[in-house]
Order: structure tokens, then C-alpha cells, then sequence
């Protein structure tokens, strides 16, 4: 057994849950493949394989990340759409990523719509971007709300958080845009389903290898966005 999992093992300072979080990490291979391929976590595997399957990502497009801290979804989304294309947006301080534009914002606060399309405007003055519109093409979500260990709890809570990113995205996409978001399949997911179908031609679920197989966690990818309402 190496040395540094021996003494984690005999650590008294630390709680049992955040031994065995440090354990799993020490034992997961992305951890160590995204440290050696300098992305900012082991969730960049995860959009690069929904990137694969569903070629969400195309040069020129405008991607907004919600939740973006640590920055590894918005590392992936600059490389692949281009600079200055990516609005990364978390309640965390997220130390600077080349050609993202990162916000310390509350995606949830009165006034975060106006402000994210007034990020977006001002990204675009100074892109590359042919399409000069004010909203994005993508929007990504990898939020996952503090867990209480109350399942029905939790699941609720990230369910409302998917609810007002689906929200958001209604209100700042792109016709023929699309959505990622992370959920846990079961109970009212199916809801989450029926009101994506009602703005997205596809809707699917999606399970990236690289997730945790013990996870429950999935990813809704919906696709092709179209919105009769006119944006302000």
C-alpha cells in the first residue's frame, strides 16, 4: 500500500467522509490523467465525451458555463469554440483561464439575466464571432447543490437548480441552440424531460465513462433550441 494512502488511513484529524473522498481521489485514473493534461478537473472528460457524441461544441459559437468553478468545462469550451467565446459564471472566485471571461455572479439574482447578456454584448464587441447576436449558443450545467444525505432532499435540490438553468437558457439561447445539464435520474426528472422537449427537437440522457460508475449522476443533452418568443 503506498505511503501517503497508509497515513491518510491513520489520520485522526480528518472526518471519515473526507477520508474516503481523498481516497477515492488518489484511486481515480482521471484525476491523475487531468492533472497530466493540465485540464482544471476530472469533469473536463465528462463534456469532452458529450462533445464527442453530440458535437455540441463548433468554432465561432458562444458558450455560457453556469457553475463553471473549477474552470474545467470552460477549459474544454475554449478550445474547442475559440477565444474569447466562453462566459464562465460561479459564486466562487475561479482563478483566470486563457480565453474565458470568468463572473463571480448568483445566476439566480433578480437582475443575472440582464447581466449575462450584457457580458455576452460585450465579449462579442471584441470576438471573432460572425454571429453578432446578444445570446449564446450553449449553455452549460454542472451544478450540483450542497448534499444533505437526504436523497428525496437532495434530489430535489439539484432538480431546482436544473429548473432555473433551463430557465435562464429559455431566456438567453440562440434559436438552434443547445443545453447540457447534470442530473440524477429518477422521480421528477421526468418533468425536467416533457419541459425540455417542449423548446429542444432532441432531448437525451447521456452517461459519460468517465463519471463515476457509483454515481447516479447523468446529463441531459437537449438540442436544437426554438423559441417562437421574440428576445428583447
Amino acid at each position: 500500500m503506498p505511503l501517503k494512502i497508509q497515513k491518510l488511513k491513520k489520520s485522526k484529524k480528518l472526518k471519515e467522509s473526507s477520508k474516503r473522498w481523498i481516497l477515492r481521489q488518489l484511486n481515480d485514473p482521471f484525476v491523475e490523467q487531468a492533472r497530466m493534461e493540465g485540464w482544471r478537473s476530472r469533469a473536463a472528460y465528462k463534456i469532452l465525451e458529450v462533445d464527442e457524441k453530440f458535437k455540441i461544441f463548433k468554432k465561432g459559437k458562444f458558450v455560457v458555463d453556469l457553475g463553471a468553478a473549477p474552470g474545467g468545462w470552460s477549459q474544454v469550451a475554449a478550445k474547442k469554440v475559440g477565444s474569447r467565446n466562453v462566459l464562465g459564471i460561479d459564486l466562487l472566485e475561479i482563478s483566470p483561464v486563457p480565453d474565458v471571461k470568468f463572473i463571480q455572479l448568483d445566476f439566480l439574482a433578480d437582475d443575472a439575466h440582464e447581466l449575462i447578456i450584457s457580458e455576452i454584448k460585450e465579449l462579442k464587441k471584441h470576438s471573432h464571432n460572425p454571429n453578432q447576436s446578444s445570446y449564446a449558443d450553449v449553455i452549460l450545467t454542472d451544478m450540483a447543490a450542497n448534499t444533505t444525505g437526504d436523497k428525496r432532499t437532495d434530489h430535489a435540490r439539484i432538480i431546482g437548480l436544473l429548473e432555473e438553468s433551463l430557465f435562464l437558457a429559455e431566456k438567453i439561447l440562440n434559436n438552434g441552440g443547445c443545453f447540457v445539464g447534470k442530473i440524477f435520474q429518477g422521480g421528477s426528472s421526468d418533468e425536467i424531460v416533457k419541459t425540455l422537449r417542449k423548446s429542444f427537437k432532441t432531448v437525451k440522457y447521456f452517461k459519460p465513462k468517465s463519471s463515476r460508475q457509483d454515481s447516479a449522476e447523468t446529463y441531459l443533452v437537449a438540442m436544437d433550441f426554438a423559441n417562437k418568443e421574440e428576445k428583447i
